[in-house]
């Protein structure tokens, strides 16, 4: 790579584009100058080498990731770390009195995704460009993101996160590759903007594509000139509204139809550009007898679903192709990722809503149901089970039954989510194809959660493996177990913990304005805020530590502080209660000098993939405590892993393989086994553990007592409902939370003995450090290129 980026020309180009763009020099220039002008500068020089990856993989099989959500975060750290170039341009900021630390602080986090499915696709790309794989992402680029998350009054206030609204240099407008959009009253134009997706070290530069909408007359300037003020942007901005925010609050109509839309809109966009450059690169091939052959598409979850009628309208009435042969590129090119077991999450369009987006998708859609219908009567399926697979069921379209009949592999994102998939949520389908299914256990990007976000144990690492290969190999940290009984090992293990809690400290001071104690234990829950990840059961225990505190200032526990980020769905009632409860809860708890020496609560606002860089390294406790069966696969549990970190939690998703790497005894497993919860699921009755327990009933009356203020809201109200209530609507405590609360307690009091012990509390994060190799995303993303995508 030293060819690639020269530092001396770097500089030259650093100070031109200063000059240029704004105007400035080094010295008369503001921060966020040098910002835009550094990243200017290495896109300038690392143009060439984009295009050569570009043209080496340009007539070979390639592999395309078709996702609504990819959480790259911040770029220019990341990008200087892989180009191989960190310590060079620190030198170089440095000699003109620049710290990257205070550039790299300015830089906005690309606002395009919201939790583990967004960051899961970015580490993928990530991985692929290092692991020399032929992938290019196709996504939307949301210019106001899923929102900007604060808190007024504890409660969760959203605002636009307008991430792009003073430009952005890591992308390239590609004005000539723009598609025009047919919708059955809409037509607008998709424009591309390229990232470039910089391998580690290798010179390889993949590209992620997202797709902005614009008008394609724009501003009319009669109605203007005719005092139609608002009329006469009214095109541009309902154009602009398709590609304006990361799922459009959906609980009424027209929000629905938004979504669906957006979805729409850029995988018909990207089907377009795949054709327009195949046709480019094989003109001959007027039949497309072999574009099957040089494309491999992976729908990430049932968002680009939509693809698949979309690709067989284009060959249809665009290549003029018959249904046989266009169906049968089709079944040869998609590949499905399935996340979810919720049946929430597994999209469902009316009929009425996908014909306002495209009369001719439900047509084809029809088309593709009935032939589907067919052959399952060929192979003597009975009414009833044909009516379970069918893809329209009433006047229902199901975007998983539509993946599931034209995908030619369907993966599970974990050992226990595919084995729920194949034996309960999708059984049927297995029976009918068992060829199709495979599991792709999720993995996280060593390189920006590890070398990137945790500088002192990565140093710790490379010394002690006399390397730094273990970057872009990381089943070689095995070969660090040798260390597991070696006290200064383990000392430089809890003394990299603590400097990395004094900076995340630091950091939350000046952030949130709380300070918090770096001697205390870190107990961090950092994630979507949804019922089945159980933010509700840590709140509960927390209030219930709170009151055994009040009770006796005495009590010998560990000083602790939790920490909790997560963002919920704006139309998502019961999880913003749950946010404005655990902020309620800090707010007492942080107030009261009798308890707020032994713990602490703290809710940082806008959690997102920076503030997780300095989170992860600085955690002492992973809370993974989702519904046995519920989570997928979470990644967030393995980045914690990889910095060294145990796990507190159920026996779900990931979690299973960490402990079967890890080992039990290195982390803390607890509650109810999905086999357990299938044997009560028609019997459980949360009223009796509220009845028979003091400390569950103390803690839920919390929420109805007055000791913590909804200000009116009848937020906590709900939530009591939801747990206790006998005439609630809902079935009661759908989660456990009240059936797992005394083995989750007993956990935190396990926690609290074994913390205790700094020599064996280190052993514990250590062998959690050296045993997460399986956890990298490279391992996955290889097994996704010669399992599924054959590159």
């Amino acid at each position: 790579m030293e060819d690639l980026i020269d530092i001396n020309e770097l500089r030259s180009l650093f100070e031109f584009t200063l000059k240029v763009k704004f105007g400035k020099t080094i010295e008369s220039s503001r921060k966020e100058e040098r910002y835009n002008a550094l990243a200017t500068a290495i896109m300038a020089m690392i143009s060439d080498k984009w295009h050569s990856t570009t043209e080496k993989f340009e007539k070979k099989r390639k592999a395309y990731y078709f996702s609504a959500e990819f959480l790259v975060g911040r770029a220019l750290g990341n990008n200087i770390l892989n180009l191989g170039i960190e310590e060079k341009v620190k030198k170089l900021l440095e000699d003109m009195d620049i710290e990257l630390n205070e550039l790299e602080e300015l830089e906005e986090d690309a606002a395009l995704g919201n939790g583990g499915l967004g960051r899961l696709a970015a580490c993928f790309m990530e991985s692929a460009a290092t692991m020399n794989i032929p992938l290019d992402g196709y996504g939307v680029r949301y210019s106001e993101g899923l929102f900007k998350q604060s808190f007024v009054d504890g409660f969760q206030h959203e605002d636009g996160d307008s991430w792009i609204k003073h430009g952005y240099p890591w992308s390239i407008r590609m004005e000539s590759d723009a598609q025009v959009i047919h919708f059955k009253n809409q037509t607008v134009l998709a424009v591309p903007y390229d990232m470039p997706v910089i391998g580690y070290k290798n010179g390889v530069i993949n590209t992620l594509r997202l797709w902005q909408s614009e008008a394609i007359g724009g501003f009319d300037f009669a109605k203007f000139n005719n005092f139609e003020y608002d009329e006469s942007v009214r095109e541009q901005s309902r154009a602009e509204d398709i590609t304006r925010v990361l799922y459009p609050n959906d609980i009424q109509r027209a929000g629905k139809v938004l979504r669906l839309k957006q979805q729409y809109f850029f995988v018909s966009a990207s089907l377009k550009d795949i054709i327009k450059k195949y046709k480019n690169n094989f003109p001959e091939d007027i039949e497309f007898k072999n574009f099957s052959k040089y494309h491999a598409i992976q729908l990430n979850d049932t968002h680009p679903v939509i693809g698949i009628p979309e690709l067989m309208r284009l060959l249809l009435d665009h290549e003029h192709m018959k249904w046989e042969d266009s169906w049968k590129i089709v079944n040869e090119v998609f590949s499905f990722t399935n996340h979810t077991i919720l049946q929430e999450a597994m999209e469902v369009w009316t009929i009425d809503i996908m014909d306002e987006i495209s009369p001719r998708i439900v047509e084809v859609i029809r088309e593709i149901d009935r032939k589907f219908i067919a052959s399952l009567k060929d192979k003597n399926y009975w009414q009833d089970k044909i009516d379970g697979l069918r893809i329209i069921r009433g006047n229902n379209i199901h975007m998983a039954s539509l993946a599931l009949t034209a995908a030619n592999k369907v993966n599970g994102v974990a050992e226990l989510h595919t084995n729920i998939l194949k034996t309960d949520t999708l059984k049927q389908w297995n029976e009918l194809y068992p060829e199709k299914f495979i599991n792709m256990t999720n993995g996280v990007t060593p390189r920006r959660w590890m070398a990137y976000s945790n500088p002192k144990l990565t140093e710790l690492i490379s010394e002690l493996l006399g390397t730094d290969e273990w970057i872009t190999n990381l089943d070689m940290l095995k070969n660090l177990e040798k260390y597991k009984d070696d006290e200064e090992v383990l000392k430089k293990i809890n003394d990299i913990k603590y400097e990395n809690k004094v900076e995340l400290a630091k950091y939350i001071k000046e952030a949130e304005g709380i300070t918090i104690d770096p001697n205390t234990i870190f107990d961090v829950q950092v994630k979507r805020l949804h019922e089945y990840k159980r933010q509700l059961l840590n709140a509960l225990h927390i209030v219930d530590l709170y009151f055994r505190l009040k009770e006796n200032p005495d009590l010998d526990i560990m000083p602790r502080t939790f920490i909790f980020g997560a963002k919920a769905a704006p139309g998502y009632f019961r999880a913003k209660a749950i946010i404005k409860y655990i902020n309620e809860i800090g707010r007492v708890i942080n107030l009261d000098d009798r308890v707020n020496k032994k713990i602490k609560v703290v809710f940082v606002q806008n959690f997102r993939v920076s503030y997780g860089e300095k989170i992860y390294p600085a955690a002492d406790v992973s809370e993974q405590i989702s519904t046995a069966g519920k989570e997928a696969s979470g990644t967030g549990n393995m980045k914690f892993m990889m910095n060294a970190t145990p796990t507190l939690g159920t026996y779900d998703g990931a979690n299973v393989e960490i402990v079967k790497e890890a080992g039990f005894e290195n982390n803390f497993i607890f509650g109810a086994r999905v086999e357990e919860l299938a044997e009560i699921a028609n019997s459980y009755n949360p009223i009796e553990f509220y009845a028979n327990d003091y400390d569950i009933k103390r803690a839920v009356d919390s929420l109805i007592s007055g000791e913590f203020n909804d200000n009116g809201s009848y937020m906590f109200l709900n939530i009591y409902n939801s747990l206790v209530q006998r005439d609630f609507p809902e079935r009661l405590d759908q989660y456990y939370i009240l059936k797992d609360f005394e083995a989750y307690k007993k956990a935190q009091e396990e926690i609290d003995k074994e913390y205790r012990d700094r020599m064996g509390w280190a052993k514990k994060c250590f062998m959690n450090l050296v045993n997460s190799g399986k956890f990298s995303s490279d391992r996955t993303i290889r097994q996704y290129a010669e399992d599924i995508w054959k590159v």
